[in-house]
């Protein structure tokens, strides 16, 4: 599956390149070993460009919605580079172990905790899926801010925040609590333009 994704890696990378001026800020903020990498979400891309942040030697595992992995073609294609489904409309158990036996391995686990794409500035509700799998794996969250818009042949600044870990948490409120904070943290980078 590794050998897959570099793969696709390779053919992605000149392609995005040549559509976009990419510039990640912050990179020796990303830490080594596991870690959820959280960023809004308002394109399909938005893996990509995470992916493209993170370089080659990393491999990143998304989650995405089980509707996309029953479209045959696509649903390979998301399989072979380690992407696996979630039923955003129940408590799917079984992704949650899948995430946290990646994280419990030293692993990557890409999440965008608006839960869906979001094309308003002002953004939408944070979902409390991150900060659980942060809390229970203690895995660090990192913020990442992907701008909304992303203009062909324009600059994509893409800009990593400061890792932070939680305590081991219980209760709906708590978690989602963590939540917004970590959405606030996100919005920070863009205001903060990184620093």
């Amino acid at each position: 599956m590794l050998r897959r994704y570099r793969l696709i890696y390779c053919l992605l990378w000149p392609v995005m390149h040549l559509l976009f001026r990419i510039r990640v800020q912050n990179p020796e903020q990303i830490p080594q070993g596991a870690m959820v990498l959280c960023a809004p979400h308002s394109n399909f891309a938005d893996p990509v460009f995470l992916m493209m942040a993170l370089g080659i030697r990393r491999y990143p595992r998304f989650m995405a919605k089980k509707e996309l992995f029953e479209k045959c073609i696509l649903g390979r294609i998301l399989t072979s580079m380690g992407v696996f489904p979630v039923d955003r409309g129940n408590t799917d158990i079984r992704s949650i172990r899948t995430a946290l036996t990646i994280l419990r391995e030293g692993g990557i686990v890409g999440i965008f905790p608006e839960g869906t794409r979001v094309h308003e500035e002002a953004g939408g509700e944070a979902h409390r899926g991150a900060v659980m799998l942060a809390s229970h794996s203690g895995a660090p969250l990192v913020p990442v801010w992907l701008p909304r818009k992303k203009p062909v042949f324009h600059r994509i600044d893409i800009i990593v925040g400061k890792p932070y870990a939680l305590p081991r948490m219980a209760g709906k409120e708590l978690c989602q609590d963590c939540a917004d904070e970590l959405m606030g943290k996100i919005y920070a980078l863009r205001e903060n333009n990184g620093r």
